[in-house]
Protein backbone atom coordinates (compact mmCIF):
# COMPACT_ATOMS: atom_id res chain seq x y z
CA UNK A 1 0.00 0.00 0.00
CA UNK A 2 1.20 3.52 -0.76
CA UNK A 3 0.75 4.76 2.81
CA UNK A 4 1.57 2.68 5.89
CA UNK A 5 -1.48 4.04 7.76
CA UNK A 6 -4.80 5.26 6.34
CA UNK A 7 -7.60 6.71 8.49
CA UNK A 8 -11.05 6.05 7.10
CA UNK A 9 -13.96 7.59 8.99
CA UNK A 10 -17.40 6.01 9.27
CA UNK A 11 -20.61 7.19 11.00
CA UNK A 12 -19.50 5.92 14.40
CA UNK A 13 -15.70 5.95 14.40
CA UNK A 14 -12.47 5.30 12.54
CA UNK A 15 -11.24 2.35 10.53
CA UNK A 16 -7.43 2.08 10.56
CA UNK A 17 -6.06 0.50 7.39
CA UNK A 18 -2.55 -0.70 8.29
CA UNK A 19 0.47 -1.88 6.32
CA UNK A 20 1.33 -5.45 7.27
CA UNK A 21 4.97 -5.26 6.15
CA UNK A 22 6.60 -2.64 8.40
CA UNK A 23 7.76 -3.27 12.00
CA UNK A 24 5.12 -2.62 14.65
CA UNK A 25 7.09 0.16 16.38
CA UNK A 26 7.42 1.98 13.07
CA UNK A 27 3.70 1.46 12.54
CA UNK A 28 2.98 3.10 15.92
CA UNK A 29 5.00 6.14 14.90
CA UNK A 30 3.00 6.41 11.68
CA UNK A 31 -0.32 6.04 13.57
CA UNK A 32 0.71 8.78 16.01
CA UNK A 33 1.63 11.07 13.12
CA UNK A 34 -1.72 10.48 11.40
CA UNK A 35 -3.79 11.11 14.51
CA UNK A 36 -1.87 14.25 15.43
CA UNK A 37 -2.57 15.56 11.93
CA UNK A 38 -6.29 14.82 12.40
CA UNK A 39 -6.67 15.74 16.08
CA UNK A 40 -8.43 19.05 15.39
CA UNK A 41 -10.94 17.31 13.13
CA UNK A 42 -11.68 14.55 15.68
CA UNK A 43 -11.31 16.83 18.73
CA UNK A 44 -13.01 15.37 21.84
CA UNK A 45 -14.71 12.73 19.69
CA UNK A 46 -15.93 9.43 21.18
CA UNK A 47 -15.26 6.74 18.63
CA UNK A 48 -15.12 3.05 17.98
CA UNK A 49 -11.89 1.84 16.39
CA UNK A 50 -11.49 -0.98 13.88
CA UNK A 51 -8.49 -2.39 12.04
CA UNK A 52 -7.95 -3.62 8.50
CA UNK A 53 -5.02 -4.90 6.46
CA UNK A 54 -2.94 -6.33 9.28
CA UNK A 55 -3.43 -9.03 11.89
CA UNK A 56 -2.91 -7.56 15.37
CA UNK A 57 -2.58 -9.26 18.72
CA UNK A 58 -4.68 -8.02 21.62
CA UNK A 59 -1.58 -6.41 23.12
CA UNK A 60 -0.88 -4.56 19.87
CA UNK A 61 -4.48 -3.32 19.66
CA UNK A 62 -4.32 -2.04 23.24
CA UNK A 63 -0.98 -0.37 22.52
CA UNK A 64 -2.57 1.53 19.64
CA UNK A 65 -5.53 2.61 21.80
CA UNK A 66 -3.19 3.73 24.57
CA UNK A 67 -1.11 5.71 22.06
CA UNK A 68 -4.20 7.53 20.77
CA UNK A 69 -5.58 8.23 24.27
CA UNK A 70 -2.30 9.61 25.61
CA UNK A 71 -1.51 11.87 22.68
CA UNK A 72 -4.87 13.14 21.43
CA UNK A 73 -8.24 14.33 22.77
CA UNK A 74 -10.03 11.31 21.29
CA UNK A 75 -11.86 8.78 23.51
CA UNK A 76 -11.79 5.27 22.06
CA UNK A 77 -15.00 3.66 23.32
CA UNK A 78 -14.46 0.19 21.87
CA UNK A 79 -12.50 -1.91 19.39
CA UNK A 80 -14.45 -3.76 16.71
CA UNK A 81 -13.35 -6.58 14.44
CA UNK A 82 -16.64 -7.85 12.97
CA UNK A 83 -17.33 -5.64 9.96
CA UNK A 84 -20.85 -6.98 9.35
CA UNK A 85 -22.02 -5.81 12.77
CA UNK A 86 -19.92 -2.66 12.98
CA UNK A 87 -22.56 0.05 12.62
CA UNK A 88 -25.05 -1.56 14.99
CA UNK A 89 -22.49 -2.30 17.70
CA UNK A 90 -20.81 1.08 17.40
CA UNK A 91 -24.08 2.94 17.84
CA UNK A 92 -24.97 0.90 20.91
CA UNK A 93 -21.54 1.18 22.52
CA UNK A 94 -21.31 4.92 22.05
CA UNK A 95 -24.84 5.41 23.40
CA UNK A 96 -23.99 3.32 26.46
CA UNK A 97 -20.83 5.35 26.98
CA UNK A 98 -22.71 8.66 26.70
CA UNK A 99 -25.28 7.47 29.24
CA UNK A 100 -22.58 6.30 31.66
CA UNK A 101 -20.95 9.72 31.46
CA UNK A 102 -24.13 11.76 31.77
CA UNK A 103 -23.56 12.63 35.41
CA UNK A 104 -19.85 13.39 34.96
CA UNK A 105 -20.00 15.95 32.22
CA UNK A 106 -22.25 18.91 31.74
CA UNK A 107 -23.39 22.02 29.96
CA UNK A 108 -23.92 25.62 31.08
CA UNK A 109 -26.86 27.92 30.39
CA UNK A 110 -26.60 31.59 31.32
CA UNK A 111 -29.82 33.57 31.74
CA UNK A 112 -33.32 33.35 33.14
CA UNK A 113 -35.67 30.67 31.86
CA UNK A 114 -39.11 32.19 31.44
CA UNK A 115 -42.53 30.55 31.21
CA UNK A 116 -42.79 28.30 28.18
CA UNK A 117 -39.04 27.85 27.73
CA UNK A 118 -37.65 24.29 27.80
CA UNK A 119 -34.02 23.16 27.95
CA UNK A 120 -33.11 19.56 27.21
CA UNK A 121 -29.61 18.25 27.91
CA UNK A 122 -28.03 14.84 27.26
CA UNK A 123 -25.63 15.28 30.20
CA UNK A 124 -25.83 17.35 33.39
CA UNK A 125 -26.58 21.07 33.27
CA UNK A 126 -25.77 24.17 35.35
CA UNK A 127 -28.13 27.13 34.95
CA UNK A 128 -26.63 30.51 35.81
CA UNK A 129 -29.92 32.25 36.50
CA UNK A 130 -33.51 31.64 37.59
CA UNK A 131 -36.03 29.08 36.37
CA UNK A 132 -39.45 30.75 36.47
CA UNK A 133 -42.83 29.00 36.83
CA UNK A 134 -43.83 27.47 33.50
CA UNK A 135 -40.21 26.86 32.46
CA UNK A 136 -38.75 23.36 32.34
CA UNK A 137 -35.31 21.75 32.47
CA UNK A 138 -34.83 18.14 31.34
CA UNK A 139 -31.41 16.48 31.75
CA UNK A 140 -30.13 12.92 31.59
CA UNK A 141 -27.68 13.88 34.34
CA UNK A 142 -27.91 16.28 37.28
CA UNK A 143 -29.45 19.76 37.38
CA UNK A 144 -27.86 22.65 39.28
CA UNK A 145 -29.60 26.04 39.34
CA UNK A 146 -27.47 28.94 40.58
CA UNK A 147 -30.57 31.01 41.23
CA UNK A 148 -34.23 30.34 42.02
CA UNK A 149 -35.85 27.10 40.85
CA UNK A 150 -39.58 27.85 40.62
CA UNK A 151 -40.43 25.90 37.48
CA UNK A 152 -40.11 22.22 36.59
CA UNK A 153 -36.92 20.17 36.82
CA UNK A 154 -36.49 16.63 35.46
CA UNK A 155 -33.12 15.01 36.25
CA UNK A 156 -32.10 11.48 35.30
CA UNK A 157 -34.37 11.65 32.27
CA UNK A 158 -33.16 8.25 31.06
CA UNK A 159 -34.48 6.69 34.29
CA UNK A 160 -31.44 7.31 36.53
CA UNK A 161 -32.67 7.82 40.10
CA UNK A 162 -29.12 8.41 41.37
CA UNK A 163 -29.07 11.92 39.90
CA UNK A 164 -30.02 15.09 41.82
CA UNK A 165 -31.47 18.58 41.50
CA UNK A 166 -29.81 21.44 43.41
CA UNK A 167 -30.69 25.13 43.63
CA UNK A 168 -29.73 28.21 45.62
CA UNK A 169 -33.45 28.90 46.14
CA UNK A 170 -35.54 25.72 45.92
CA UNK A 171 -39.24 26.37 45.31
CA UNK A 172 -40.18 24.19 42.32
CA UNK A 173 -43.59 23.50 40.84
CA UNK A 174 -42.46 19.95 40.07
CA UNK A 175 -39.33 17.87 40.44
CA UNK A 176 -38.85 14.53 38.76
CA UNK A 177 -35.78 12.36 39.31
CA UNK A 178 -35.69 9.16 37.27
CA UNK A 179 -39.26 7.88 37.62
CA UNK A 180 -40.04 9.56 40.96
CA UNK A 181 -42.18 12.70 40.84
CA UNK A 182 -42.88 15.39 43.41
CA UNK A 183 -45.49 18.04 42.64
CA UNK A 184 -46.62 21.37 44.04
CA UNK A 185 -50.29 22.33 43.85
CA UNK A 186 -50.96 26.08 43.83
CA UNK A 187 -47.48 26.62 45.26
CA UNK A 188 -48.36 24.52 48.28
CA UNK A 189 -46.26 21.72 49.79
CA UNK A 190 -44.74 19.25 47.35
CA UNK A 191 -46.58 15.96 47.53
CA UNK A 192 -44.35 12.86 47.63
CA UNK A 193 -41.45 15.03 48.85
CA UNK A 194 -40.15 14.50 52.37
CA UNK A 195 -38.53 17.00 54.72
CA UNK A 196 -39.03 20.03 52.51
CA UNK A 197 -37.99 23.11 54.45
CA UNK A 198 -38.71 26.69 53.41
CA UNK A 199 -35.28 28.26 53.57
CA UNK A 200 -33.06 30.62 51.66
CA UNK A 201 -30.05 28.32 51.89
CA UNK A 202 -29.02 26.11 48.95
CA UNK A 203 -30.87 22.81 48.84
CA UNK A 204 -30.61 19.55 46.95
CA UNK A 205 -33.29 17.05 45.96
CA UNK A 206 -32.49 13.33 45.81
CA UNK A 207 -34.47 10.09 45.70
CA UNK A 208 -34.75 8.18 48.96
CA UNK A 209 -37.18 5.33 49.73
CA UNK A 210 -39.11 5.98 46.49
CA UNK A 211 -39.71 9.60 47.46
CA UNK A 212 -37.90 12.83 46.71
CA UNK A 213 -36.04 14.22 49.71
CA UNK A 214 -35.03 17.90 49.79
CA UNK A 215 -32.35 18.91 52.28
CA UNK A 216 -29.95 21.83 52.80
CA UNK A 217 -26.66 21.27 51.01
CA UNK A 218 -23.86 20.25 53.34
CA UNK A 219 -20.43 18.81 52.64
CA UNK A 220 -21.48 15.50 54.19
CA UNK A 221 -24.56 15.29 52.01
CA UNK A 222 -22.60 16.07 48.85
CA UNK A 223 -20.15 13.27 49.61
CA UNK A 224 -23.05 10.78 49.66
CA UNK A 225 -24.68 11.91 46.39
Amino acid sequence: MSQPVVLKSNPHGINLILDDRIPFQELLDEILHKFKESDKFFKNARIALSFEGRELSQEEELAIVDLISRNTSIDVVCILNNNSLRDEICARKIQEFDESQSGRTGEFYKGTLRSGQVIECKTSIVVLGDVNPGAKIIAKGNIVVLGSLRGNAYAGAAGDEHTFVAALDMDPVQIKIGNVIGRSSDRGPLSAIKNRRKTLEPQVAVVMDDSILIEPITSGLLMNI
